[in-house]
């Protein structure tokens, strides 16, 4: 059968992906003979399509999960979606939109019914795409976070810490989303970089009634709110206010007395130095009125226009409200100044709205006694953060923990299963029959029926689902010790994001230790933002992300995941180039060739073995590489994985193996040589799989026949093996007089099909007797001899202490020759100059550790030995 002549992945990648499906290798069942090995998915949103960070957050968890498969693990992949309540329910208004339909004109039931279809029809693209990026998951087991089972066990845990006192219900400050009309988290609040206004008022001082011919100055960016404005305050020790201590102030326009009070909390040298105190719409200003016992006054409706307790310009918009105000504020000769500033507006993710800081009426649970176990168990190591720098990130976030709001003014959603009575109490209970029941028994009236008890609205924050998520994509809560829950959990590695280590990861520890007193993974590989080469974060708005599927399509599945791990050390962020894709495929290609190279020779069984040399050292140094890509591997440096890999592979085994076994053209290569080869090449391609699925997969198959269930998919994982140190030192000694020759080449402009002598002058002939034939065969070279003196007319070259010549006649020109060893020599005299300076320094020599210092004697050592060749090189000359 012929090979291609160029490697196609879109032939390639659906076969394979096919096969691996249908012999059920993505799929785990517990096994008690075998390590389990789990991940669950980041759950992205069921209105998700791939974008640049799900390709390497998913890349790195297929790099894994193959990798413990190889390993003889029972590994479990677990994917699945995300309701996203916010983010689902605007896609689903917005559709009915376009058919004419609002929301406000249906009843819950019938919304929920175009959410359900919307979810059915587009709720599976995302996970469909993540099979073409070659995601090994194990699809049998895909759970959507509002399954029957999934929000059961959500309605189970809300009601079990209602009952323990750490869910309740209160008004508190919360963020405020008009356009979606709902509360957010921090984490669906996106800060963004504008222009704002500061506006500078005039508040009339008030004495026992009677106006002052005074006033105090007050900076505010929102002059809309000052009808809600309680009081204003100055800082004690402030000497320019002192005597308005005591004192009233009058709202400008409205003309409403509030109190100065006095708070340190005010900076001196910040602004006017006094501020005024809007509780119903600053958090800052809520503790501050919290603290001073001061009333709040809430003028906003929840779509962000101006209520009745405003008095002034009710029913507008809070923006127009604020255009309308600054000109009357204007006209009253109250507006003292106005001045730009760069700020920071915060805005609705899913809406894009400015958020209003909002004193709600919501459902909160308390987490100060849930995060104590779960800062212990990162600050401890028993979830280890990698890397470690974000401890100190989280510890900050857990020591300062605030309780969390689990209510959402949507309809997509787990509904609190708070029931209200005709009283106002309300009852909380997992299903209707239960809340009547207690309510009856609450109430003291057995005559209560269903229709008398009204559900809450509101839904559960879709953190409040995906904070289970370990625990409930195994059923923990429907059957506590059901046999996938004790196998599988804890599970061992979770790969996320830094922004949602304390909104998902942290909640999910908690979780954890609240529900099932142990750990819900061991691992947190914590990956970096993808950025553009300018720096700023991939987004749709900026249209700097390239389409993931556009990339797979151009450069094939291997290339992407190779081009997103170049450069995608853990923690730190990736600075995407399409270079590096492109990079990948050019990987793919140098394999192809590589493979296509072995194919092609014909073997002559007759034929002696002249390649013990070459095996013994490529041998010895797979075993090195590999240690180094297990040890990368155990400190989560996965990039690092890859880049050892990738020298293995390009430079060890295709630059330099393969160059010094390959027959001459046209001639045949004996048997041993081609069967430890293909051995050789099989354990490349097993390191290689967990990085480059598809292609690897090709040939592995291609190399020879394979049984049904012989796949590279499930191979084997190579196994740690001593090698030989001298081997592969010497080797690269040698490696370093064939680049240095071809360097010659090169500046002298002397063909590579031209033979050339080699001379070595060193005091032991073993470093290199052993590798005459490498020698000649890599540098085509026609003769190599030892010799114990100079040779005249000849460029030489220092490699590990020893010197080597090249005899130049009839091959150079002589004067062009003398003149760039003459500027050699200057420059390492030079070098050698700056050396000798630093360890005639006492200070450095006592100072610095011992092998920094024999470090610079050994450049001084080489830096001598190459002048005395420059030197001798001249005097042949």
């Amino acid at each position: 059968m012929s090979i291609s002549t160029k490697y196609n992945p879109k032939e390639v990648e659906k076969k394979w992906y096919d096969s691996w499906m249908q012999r059920g290798f993505f799929h785990s069942e517990p096994n008690p003979n075998k390590e389990p090995y789990t991940i669950v998915i980041p759950p992205p949103n069921v209105t998700g399509v791939l974008h640049m960070g799900h390709m390497l957050n998913n890349t790195i968890q297929d790099v894994l999960i193959r990798r413990a498969r190889m390993q003889g693990k029972e590994a479990c992949w677990v994917p699945g979606t995300d309701h996203a309540s916010i983010a689902t329910e605007a896609k689903v208004v917005a559709m009915l939109k376009e058919k004419g339909i609002n929301k406000s004109d249906l009843t819950r039931e019938e919304f929920l019914t175009y959410a359900w279809e919307w979810k059915e029809k587009y709720g599976g693209i995302i996970l469909d795409q993540l099979k073409k990026l070659g995601a090994s998951c194990d699809w049998d087991r895909t759970r959507f976070t509002m399954e029957d089972d999934m929000s059961a066990a959500v309605i189970e845990v809300f009601v079990d810490l209602y009952r323990k006192g750490q869910i309740y219900r209160g008004v508190r400050m919360v963020n405020w989303d008009p356009q979606g009309r709902t509360a957010l988290s921090d984490e669906e609040v996106i800060p963004k970089e504008t222009m704002a206004k500061m506006y500078h008022l005039n508040y009339e001082i008030v004495t026992d009634g009677v106006a002052e011919p005074a006033y105090i100055t007050v900076a505010t960016s929102r002059p809309e709110t000052i009808m809600a404005d309680v009081a204003v305050a100055v800082n004690p020790n402030d000497e320019r206010y002192k005597h308005l201590h005591g004192k009233r102030v009058r709202i400008p326009l409205l003309g409403k007395e509030i109190p100065i009070i006095l708070d340190e909390y005010v900076a001196i040298d910040f602004g006017t130095g006094a501020l005024k105190v809007t509780p119903a719409h600053d958090l800052n200003d809520y503790e501050l009125g919290q603290k001073h016992k001061l009333p709040t006054i809430d003028i906003l409706n929840n779509d962000g226009t101006l209520n009745e307790q405003a008095q002034l310009y009710v029913g507008q918009d809070r923006f127009a409200a604020r255009r309308n105000i600054v000109k009357d504020l204007q006209e009253a000769g109250l507006m003292v100044k106005i001045e730009e500033y760069a700020s920071v507006l915060q805005t609705s993710e899913r809406t894009g709205a400015v958020i209003e800081p909002r004193l709600s009426m919501q459902w909160w649970c308390k987490m100060d006694k849930m995060a104590k176990p779960a800062l212990e168990a990162v600050m401890e190591d028993q979830i280890r953060l990698h890397p470690p720098k974000f401890k100190n990130m989280y510890r900050s976030w857990m020591e300062n923990v605030r309780d969390w709001c689990i209510s959402r003014q949507l309809w997509w959603g787990q509904r609190i299963p708070a029931y209200y009575l005709p009283d106002g109490s309300f009852v909380v209970a997992a299903t209707d029959e239960e809340a009547l029941e207690l309510a009856r028994k609450e109430s003291g009236n057995e005559a209560l029926q269903l229709s008398d008890l009204k559900q809450d609205e509101d839904v559960l924050d879709t953190w409040f689902s995906s904070w289970l998520w370990p625990i409930s994509v195994f059923d923990g809560f429907k059957d506590p010790d059901n046999k996938d829950i004790l196998y599988y959990y804890p599970t061992n590695d979770l790969v996320t994001a830094p922004e949602i280590l304390f909104f998902w990861v942290a909640r999910m520890i908690m979780a954890g230790f609240e529900f099932r007193n142990e750990v819900p993974f061991k691992n947190v590989y914590l990956t970096g933002i993808v950025r553009d080469t300018q720096g700023r974060k991939m987004s749709k708005q900026l249209g700097n992300s390239p389409d993931p599927l556009d990339l797979i399509e151009q450069y094939g599945a291997d290339g992407v995941r190779t081009g997103m791990l170049f450069s995608s050390p853990a923690g730190n962020d990736l600075l995407f180039d399409e270079k590096l894709v492109e990079q990948g495929r050019n990987f793919s290609n140098k394999i192809w060739n590589a493979f296509r190279l072995i194919k092609g020779w014909e073997v002559d069984e007759s034929l002696p073995c002249p390649n013990e040399t070459a095996i013994k050292w490529f041998e010895s140094r797979f075993n090195e590489a590999f240690v180094q890509i297990e040890d990368h591997f155990s400190k989560f440096r996965i990039s690092d994985a890859l880049l050892a890999v990738y020298k293995l592979v390009w430079d060890d085994f295709c630059s330099n193996y393969l160059e010094m076994i390959k027959p001459a053209y046209q001639q045949p290569i004996d048997k041993r040589t081609i069967e430890v080869t293909v051995g050789l090449l099989e354990k490349v391609l097993k390191v290689l799989h967990p990085f480059m699925p598809f292609i690897t997969e090709e040939i592995w198959h291609e190399l020879k026949e394979r049984k049904e269930k012989e796949f590279l998919i499930v191979a084997p994982w190579p196994k740690k093996d001593k090698f030989d140190e001298q081997i592969v030192e010497q080797m690269e000694n040698v490696l370093n007089v064939v680049g240095a020759v071809r360097n010659i080449r090169n500046s002298k402009n002397i063909p590579n099909n031209k033979q050339l002598g080699l001379y070595i002058k060193v005091m032991s002939h073993d470093q290199y007797e052993p590798f005459l034939g490498i020698l000649r065969k890599l540098a085509n070279l026609d003769e190599v001899k030892f010799v114990e003196e100079n040779i005249e007319g000849a460029i030489s070259f220092i490699v590990a202490g020893d010197e080597f010549f090249i005899p130049m006649e009839g091959n150079i020109d002589v004067e062009a020759e003398r003149e760039r060893l003459i500027k050699e020599l200057e420059y390492t005299k030079g070098f050698l100059a700056s050396v000798t300076k630093k360890l005639s320094n006492e200070r450095f020599v006592n100072g610095a550790p011992e092998a920094v210092i024999a470090n610079e004697r050994k450049k001084q050592a080489d830096a001598e030995a190459k002048i005395n060749a420059i030197e001798q090189s001249l005097a042949s000359l």
